[in-house]
C-alpha cells in the first residue's frame, strides 16, 4: 500500500498551525488542539496508509476541523486562521470519503 503523503502532509499543516497559534498569540488552547488533531492525523493517515478503506480517525479529526474552524470562521469573517483551516479540513473529508468509495 502507498504512503498517504497527504494525510501526513495535512497532519503536520495541523500541528504547525498550532504551534503558531501559541507563537504568535500565546494560546496554550491552540498549541493542545494542534496536537491532539494533528496526532489523530498523523494515526490515521498510518492506517489509511497501511489500509486505504479504515478512514476513521482521519475523517473524524478533518469532520470535526472542519465544524468548528467553520464556525469560527463564520463568526470572526477572517481567512487566516480559521477559514483557511476550515477549507483544508473540508477537502480532506471529501477527499478520505473519495478513498473510501474507491
Amino acid at each position: 500500500m502507498a504512503v498517504d503523503w497527504i494525510g501526513f502532509g495535512y497532519a503536520a499543516a495541523i500541528a504547525f498551525g498550532g504551534f503558531m497559534g501559541y507563537k504568535r498569540k500565546g494560546s496554550v488552547m491552540s498549541l493542545m488542539a494542534g496536537l491532539v488533531f494533528g496526532g489523530l492525523s498523523a494515526y490515521g493517515a498510518f492506517n489509511v496508509s497501511n489500509d486505504s478503506k479504515d478512514i476513521k480517525f482521519s475523517l473524524l479529526a478533518a469532520g470535526v476541523l472542519s465544524l468548528v474552524m467553520g464556525l469560527r470562521y463564520k463568526k470572526s469573517g477572517k481567512i487566516m486562521p480559521a477559514g483557511i483551516m476550515a477549507g483544508l479540513s473540508l477537502l480532506m473529508v471529501f477527499r478520505l470519503l473519495l478513498l473510501f468509495m474507491a
